[in-house]
């Protein structure tokens, strides 16, 4: 890990430490990306077939999963792990059914009256990763909000195991949250299939779910394309940043770091402290940790991208969590919420010493899907408004048209569109 004095520091030397794993690759990301975009419009299920065999090593003869895959997961999944996410999607439900939106109608001018009516979007595609370990808790926190928005038809894919079968849990996972759609698809090809349609894979209307950093500049490109679909936000590789002061525990600091550099070795961890005690007990923690851990192989790949910032004060510490934007940030912090209006940008807040961020990966109700590589800066996480389109409309009588009709004119005159101010005008001369 690199320890670095963020108040000693000039703004590119301050720019360049903020830098992401991987930035350089794009061009080559983009390109491998085009190419299997290429193959899956070419040759549809036998291009995948063919990405599968090489990128996963497994033969998948029907992508389809079957009602006896669905029952096999079913009966062979732990009944606990099952309980604790028939618990996470309550807890979930209550949160996202709090945060919908609804439709409204005001009336702007005597006589003319508008609204707004929410509609679900109508084919959603779900991607759930199962890279290194697979993630059942994606499955809920897409399922959950595209159950409650209402969307007619939600097709999820997931990568297959080396047996050429999906994950139990994420099954399982998908059939709670009512989707029996699933495939086992994975990577840019999944995002390729469910973008352009293939005779196994719908096309779909939106894209949703993070991944690795081919599976977001798949869904980027996606994006582009003429007639594409949507995405719900740039999502690729997990970050963290933890802003503590010196009262916090470095145990808890050191595990929260800790737990978003085993995601994958493009993982990024921050601490940004004005403490200099904390940050070398952090450290120690950090190296002690580290070697208890499964996964430490992956986690310390990760840690040659962390960052140690010594700060100032913590005024600095926010300045900079603000300019880095990131997917999680932890307030290890005595009085967490005083500093609660100081977060511009983040996709989620943890606030104190025991909300560590797993729960909100998990079961605290919260959606984890959420902006990575500075994209918070404008963009949130997943909520049941990105399974929707808002569409508006305007009823106008005959005095709500006098009311407001020369308004337009005006206006359309000034813009130089004699044919929208007509489109007034001729509706004006029969109105007393």
């Amino acid at each position: 890990m690199k320890r670095l004095d963020w108040t000693a520091m000039d703004s590119g030397n301050r720019a360049r430490a903020l830098d992401r794993p991987g930035g350089g690759e794009q061009d080559g990301l983009e390109a491998a990306v085009r190419r299997i975009f290429n193959q899956v419009w070419a040759d549809g299920d036998g291009a995948l077939r063919a990405l599968t065999r090489r990128f996963d090593n497994v033969e998948v003869a029907d992508f389809a999963v079957s009602d006896a895959e669905f029952a096999e997961a079913e009966a062979g999944l732990d009944p606990v792990l099952r309980a604790a996410m028939i618990e996470a999607i309550g807890r979930l439900k209550a949160w996202h059914s709090a945060g919908m939106g609804q439709g409204f109608e005001v009336q702007t001018a005597p006589g003319v009256a508008c609204g707004r009516l929410l509609r679900p979007i109508a084919r959603v595609g779900l991607y759930v990763p199962a890279g290194t370990a697979p993630l059942p808790s994606t499955a809920l926190m897409l399922g959950v909000p595209a159950a409650l928005a209402g969307c007619p038809q939600v097709v999820l894919c997931t990568p297959p195991r080396a047996d050429g079968r999906a994950d139990p849990a994420v099954l399982v996972a998908a059939k709670l949250c009512g989707m029996g759609q699933v495939y086992k698809l994975g990577g840019a090809q999944a995002i390729a299939a469910m973008a352009l349609g293939t005779d196994s894979v719908p096309r779909c209307d939106k894209l949703f779910g993070p991944g690795n950093r081919y599976v977001t500049a798949a869904k980027q490109y996606a994006a582009m394309m003429a007639g594409g679909p949507a995405i719900d936000m740039p999502a690729g590789p997990s970050e963290v940043l933890v802003i503590a002061d010196a009262g916090a525990p470095p145990a808890h600091v050191a595990a929260d770091l800790l737990s978003q550099a085993e995601h994958g070795p493009d993982s990024q961890v921050i601490l940004a402290t004005d403490s200099l005690a904390l940050l070398d007990a952090v450290e120690l923690e950090v190296r002690r940790q580290l070697a208890e851990l499964p996964r430490r192989d992956i986690a310390g790949k990760a840690l040659q991208h962390a960052r140690l910032f010594q700060v100032a004060n913590l005024d600095e510490a926010f300045a900079l969590s603000n300019d880095y934007a990131p997917e999680h940030l932890i307030l290890a912090l005595r009085e967490p919420r005083a500093w609660l209006d100081k977060v511009q940008s983040a996709g989620s807040v943890f606030l104190g010493d025991y909300a560590p961020e797993g729960l909100g990966d998990y079961c605290s109700g919260t959606n984890h899907v959420l902006p990575t590589h500075g994209a918070a800066r404008a963009w949130s996480g997943v909520s049941v408004a990105s399974f929707q389109k808002a569409i508006s409309y305007q009823e106008v009588s005959q005095a709500g048209l006098a009311a407001i009709g020369p308004c337009a004119v005006v206006m359309a005159r000034a813009e130089g569109l004699e044919a929208h101010a007509q489109s007034v005008l001729r509706r004006l001369e029969g109105v007393a």
